[in-house]
């Protein structure tokens, strides 16, 4: 497979990438990693819109999605969409919910181009198939009820004369059964398994938007599961699951019982990276939005550039990110890494110095811990060092080598930019505001002017935050006892928690 952060340009390929069943957490590492190289992305409606933002800053995103009878671009043209940009030499991605293989038309992708000559690679994904109940505390095989389990399509009409299905079959051949886009079908589903001999006392579940904070599960008989979905109003994508490992999930249910399950909470993002407070907040549960999405951009190399590097003593690398942007305007400039001169190089963090090393490059200086990284710098009183990083970028490195007396200067060679590509959600779709700093504050304005509406919790990590929140209209309904992510993630548990 390509590396990451390396595009493929000839010959041209396709990656057929299973997206998960809907937590964008469950994607694999294979599959990030063919996003991270992918000129085009062709997405599904079940993809989730965080995913995108793996794909490069220039990368064309196409929406190719379907809903019930809704079909933004039919099958056909896909196909011709993958094998069309294939042919120009780029890297396309064909990002599909759940599994591409598992009834999600991978097939039939990959034979098409398969008969245009074109190479593909297959990233198997997380199939709803098993995750969903896996969510909902429902194991599709125990020892103790279920050696053996089916997945089927519930989307195929069972009553027609032609149906592929065999359901005698199905209903005497696997201890657990699991229908996949079957809703509509429900009542079929379960009239046609009762008539071919499953008793009506099994055990049944629907499960509604699985592995999401969205999760709902209804559970039931193959007798009242029908009436009961329908009493509960659920909704599409749903699956259904039959068989005695249902009754597990009364015991075993853990998604749905995180203090924070069901809710989403928005986080105005002022750093390409997640923050700590997400990270908290997931950990309760939640469902958090960064917004906006960012995508760092190489900024043009300003006519000093060589001489500020051969002036420097030390550059000083904050991030992979940064050392590849610099590479890149040397490039531009029809140079490489050897116009970096007799200047001794340092990293912040292990992940910086390894892209180092691995363009050939002598790392001087590269601490285990990002943090506390002057501590042990060894420079001496008066040395020129040029930080290279990020425009607006955190300047604790900076601060932290001024105090040892060395001369600081920083070179940006990157910007962060909304990446207007992704839509933004609407605000009402939250449960709860997070405001961790008053940029975050500023963030929030820019991107929601309106502010937040009634009915949502907002939380501010502390006065100073509260103060801008205030200054521009915005409302804080909770302060942070202390100005910690921790303390934030508490206000909402203690706000929005179940009970």
């Amino acid at each position: 497979m390509a590396t990451s952060g390396h595009r493929t340009t000839s010959p041209g390929i396709v990656y057929l990438v299973g997206a998960g069943p809907g937590d964008p957490g469950l994607l694999t590492r294979h599959g990030a990693d063919a996003l991270e190289c992918a000129d085009v992305v062709v997405y599904d409606r079940l993809a989730d819109d965080a995913l995108l933002a793996l794909a490069p800053s220039d990368a064309e995103l196409i929406y190719v999605g379907k809903q019930a009878a809704v079909h933004a671009v039919p099958q056909g043209r896909i196909n011709e969409l993958l094998s069309e940009h294939a042919a120009l030499g780029k890297c396309v991605v064909r990002l599909k919910g759940g599994d591409p293989f598992v009834f999600g038309r991978g097939a039939e992708e990959a034979t098409h181009l398969r008969e245009r000559g074109i190479p593909f690679v297959v990233v198997p994904g997380v199939s709803s198939a098993v995750a969903a109940p896996a969510y909902a505390g429902i194991p599709v095989t125990d020892r103790r009820h279920a050696s053996s389990f089916a997945v089927v399509t519930g989307h195929e009409d069972p009553t027609r004369t032609s149906a592929r299905i065999d359901w005698h079959a199905i209903a005497h051949g696997a201890d657990t059964l699991v229908f996949l886009m079957g809703l509509t079908n429900l009542p079929t589903i379960c009239e046609r398994l009762i008539d071919e001999g499953r008793p009506a006392t099994t055990p049944a579940a629907v499960i509604e938007r699985g592995t999401t904070p969205g999760q709902r599960v209804v559970t039931g008989t193959l007798a009242d599961l029908t009436e009961r979905v329908a009493a509960a109003q659920l909704h599409p994508p749903s699956l259904i699951v039959v068989g005695e490992v249902v009754r597990l999930g009364d015991r075993l249910a853990w998604h749905e019982s995180q203090p924070l399950a069901g809710r989403r909470i928005v986080v105005p993002r002022v750093r390409h990276r997640p923050s700590e407070i997400v990270r908290l907040l997931k950990s309760a549960g939640a469902e958090t939005v960064e917004v906006p999405i960012l995508r760092s951009v190489t900024l043009p190399a300003t006519d000093d550039l060589l001489a500020r590097l051969h002036a420097a003593g030390w550059l000083v690398f904050t991030s992979p990110g940064a050392f590849e942007a610099l590479l890149e305007q040397l490039d531009h400039n029809r140079l490489d890494a050897r116009a970096l001169g007799d200047a001794r190089l340092a990293a912040v963090g292990p992940a910086t110095a390894s892209s180092l090393r691995r363009r050939g490059l002598r790392v001087n200086y590269a601490p285990e811990a990002a943090s506390g990284f002057a501590g042990a710098f060894p420079t001496s009183v008066g040395s020129n060092v040029l930080v290279v990083g990020e425009e607006g970028g955190d300047p604790h490195v900076s601060r932290g080598l001024e105090a040892l007396g060395a001369h600081c200067h920083e070179l940006p060679v990157t910007r962060l930019t909304t990446d207007e590509r992704v839509p933004v959600p609407p605000i009402d779709q939250f449960d709860g505001v997070a405001l961790a700093s008053s940029n975050a504050v500023r963030r929030l304005f820019e991107v929601y002017p309106s502010g937040p509406t009634e009915g949502q919790t907002v939380v501010s990590i502390g006065p100073l935050t509260s103060a801008t929140a205030v200054a521009l209209g915005v409302r804080v309904d909770v302060e942070a006892a202390t100005p910690s992510p921790a303390a934030v993630a508490h206000c909402f548990i203690e706000r929005l928690g179940a009970r």
